[in-house]
């Protein structure tokens, strides 16, 4: 077993994946700075460290002490609108603090990681799906900090014979018994939705007038608990001896392959909380593409993953049994 960092391990995606990993036995130490992430959110059996992954004598320190052998990285900036207001803080935070993590990880021989990244780095794709080997042409700060870091990692693995993987997909969605999403503000469709009915308040959708089968927006959902799967499956290739990351970053999309509609992912939560959800149609956001949908062929060939929770009814089903049980999210 392995003794395993994942930074961000109090957020919504990282706190899943820190649950996966302690299930089939590893050690895992979360860092969390709680500036968006929940201390109740960390599972038990996982050490919970405050503190910035940028703060390179912090995570030296800390990798060293824990004897950590492989580090997942959630932690980063992701929010796109915030990105162009403030691309300042994106390329410190996501960039620089990123830079300082793999150079405590060189510094202590920690040379295994996982980079929890996302498809923003391929912008607007010429042909969907998107394969790994479309070009990488952010629009915004954000997916441009996703593609600076990767880039770093690709360096680093030839350099100094780091073993990375960089997972990238789009919409992360649903929820375990325990885990769900509490952000403030919250950004994504689903949970936005569900946030909506509670407050019995009308819903937004951006643009109607696309060129899709209903005129809104298609994307690429994956369950969170999915994503925790490849999150795992990735540590596992990061191993010394394992051919897979012996030449250089390891990129894999993740995904189902078939994108949902705004109008459909609406349905499905009609169908989830009984009732008709009250929405209207504002304007397109700029730089939202019709379509984004993933590739997940590489995911599945080599890192032998699979999307096994693929229906929307299961993803906003649990993400609704979920809020159920926490009206008030972790209320901290």
């Amino acid at each position: 077993m392995t003794r395993i960092l994942v930074t961000g391990g109090a957020g919504y995606v990282g706190a899943v994946s820190v649950a996966a990993f302690l299930a089939v036995g590893h050690t895992v130490v979360v860092l969390d700075d709680l500036s968006t992430g929940h201390r109740a959110a960390v599972p038990d059996g996982a050490r919970l460290i405050v503190g910035d992954y940028g703060d390179r004598s912090i995570t030296t320190q800390l990798l060293a002490d824990e004897r950590i052998e492989a580090i997942l990285h959630c932690a980063a900036r992701s929010l796109v609108g915030e990105s162009l207001v403030e691309p300042a803080r994106y390329f410190k935070d996501n960039v620089a603090g990123g830079i300082a993590l793999l150079e405590a990880a060189r510094e202590t021989g920690v040379n295994r990681f996982v980079l929890s990244s996302t498809a923003a780095v391929y912008g607007v794709p010429d042909v969907t799906p998107i394969t790994e080997d479309a070009p990488l042409r952010p629009i915004n700060p954000y997916g441009e900090t996703k593609r600076s870091f990767e880039g770093a990692l690709d360096w680093y693995a030839r350099a100094y014979g780091l073993r990375s993987v960089s997972l990238r997909y789009f919409n992360v969605a649903g929820a375990t018994d325990a885990i769900g999403e509490d952000h403030d503000p919250e950004t994504h469709l689903i949970p936005a939705i569900l946030q909506a009915v509670d407050e019995g308040r009308r819903l937004t959708l951006f643009g109607d007038d696309y060129p899709t089968k209903d005129g809104t927006c298609i994307r690429d959902y994956i369950h969170v608990s999915d994503l925790a799967d490849a999150h795992l499956l990735a540590i596992e290739v990061t191993a010394a001896g394992d051919r897979r990351t012996a030449d250089g970053l390891l990129a894999c999309n993740l995904g189902n392959g078939e994108g949902s509609s705004n109008l459909e992912v609406i349905a499905a939560a009609e169908a989830v909380v009984g009732r008709p959800i009250d929405y209207e149609v504002g304007a397109r956001r700029v730089g939202d593409p019709p379509v984004l949908v993933a590739s997940a062929d590489r995911a599945i060939s080599i890192l032998g993953w699979t999307a096994r929770r693929p229906g929307l009814d299961e993803m906003v089903g649990s993400a609704w049994a979920w809020r159920r049980r926490h009206p008030n999210g972790y209320d901290d």
